[in-house]
């Protein structure tokens, strides 16, 4: 649809020549002879507008099956995420709409639904053995289906799924594709500012960003207390491969590469939707971990070390890592990245392989309560 621009009143013939003592200053001139064009924005403009104005991967995915849902007309859309760890991928949503309700992962009820295997998937299966940049098909319950995945370095990372009641028009394959095609362009822009080239984890630019978004901060529990280990709280982890200069210095950077990418593939797999992961640089890495309790939270990181412990990585074989983490209730970003780099610091001192909690060894005394910025430890 064309803009619509209102009419414009014409304007008044130039003045003569010379002064025109009746002649009003610009400023108060009335406004009726110049009236502002009155533009009338086309649906998918306005929903163009509405998707690149994210900075933000969740609400770029809500934004774009809103408008393939609206602009579509179609029955159900929802946006999946694609991970592949080893030769194994899985699939997971992580936004969709529910009885017209945007529903997205990030939300704590949603949280644990987990990954499932890509054969789960048969059609999306099909599209990335045929390495195809769609697959159009009919459900056994006479249901049209349309997938779409985005392709990033010959993996695909994420996809769009889109279900109909009947076949899809040529018309609305038409507004489906051009939305997909923005939607991917965009978000391959947001990965190129966010995100770490080689593992495509978040990088610290944007955990500057989110660590200072408020909801890090737990809310008091019934009596008012933030300091029971029984109530949900947020925590951040510092990560470090164990003897990761040995992986370079004996199989060469490009295994040592390798390395780091399997790390990031075994973090996506070992924690939530809702929680974050970065990588700082080198073999560093850092977690947050969204409401969980103590005990919660070091079984969770447990878990992560033990999937690391038992993963075997091609010629390099057993690789480990040392993990410290902290409560984000108080402090600064430098000072509770620095607790945690205390804690790190520690299991690596005292055998690595392990998991270390910066308050219980505060109060065990086995740590002395000294701040230390985040670029001041020294790892190995």
């Amino acid at each position: 649809m064309p803009l619509k621009l209102a009419t414009i009143a014409p304007h008044q013939s130039p003045p003569s020549a010379g002064p025109d003592p009746g002649r009003l200053p610009i400023n108060e001139l009335d406004k009726t002879h110049c009236v502002p064009p009155v533009l009338t924005m086309n649906p998918i403009l306005q929903h163009l507008v509405e998707i690149t104005g994210h900075r933000d991967h969740a609400r770029l995915e809500i934004s774009v099956i809103s408008a393939l849902h609206q602009l579509g007309n179609v029955k159900e859309v929802r946006a999946l995420e694609v991970v592949t760890i080893g030769e194994e991928t899985h699939v997971r949503p992580k936004a969709w709409i529910n009885d017209g309700a945007l529903q997205s992962i990030e939300d704590p009820q949603h949280a644990e639904i987990p990954r499932l295997p890509l054969v789960a998937y048969p059609a999306l299966a099909d599209c990335i053995a045929e390495k195809s940049a769609s697959r159009e098909v009919q459900s056994t319950d006479g249901e049209h289906e349309l997938w779409l995945p985005v392709w990033l370095q010959e993996k695909v990372v994420a996809c769009l799924e889109i279900r109909n009641d009947r076949a899809f028009a040529q018309d609305t394959l038409n507004v489906i594709h051009g939305i997909f095609h923005v939607y991917r362009n965009y978000q391959s822009l947001l990965d190129y500012s966010e995100r770490d080239a080689l593992t495509g984890l978040f990088n610290r630019k944007t955990f500057d960003a989110e660590f200072s978004r408020p909801g890090h901060h737990p809310v008091a529990s019934n009596d008012g207390s933030i300091n029971d280990a029984d109530h949900p709280q947020h925590w951040l982890a510092v990560v470090d491969i164990d003897h990761f200069k040995q992986v370079n210095d004996r199989f060469g950077h490009l295994y040592g590469d390798e390395v780091l990418i399997l790390m990031a593939n075994l973090l996506r797999a070992s924690f939530r939707a809702q929680d974050r992961i970065f990588r700082f640089g080198g073999e560093e890495f850092v977690i947050l971990l969204r409401a969980a309790t103590l005990e919660t939270a070091r079984q969770i990181f447990n878990r992560f070390r033990q999937a690391v412990e038992k993963h075997d990585f091609p010629q390099v074989g057993r690789v480990t890592v040392s993990l410290g983490f902290v409560s984000t209730r108080e402090g600064s970003a430098v000072e509770i990245l620095g607790h945690a780099d205390q804690a790190l610091y520690y299991a690596k001192e005292h055998g690595r392989n392990q998991v270390c909690h910066y308050h219980e060894l505060i109060d065990s005394g086995l740590l002395k309560n000294h701040s230390k910025a985040h670029d001041e430890v020294e790892l190995f």
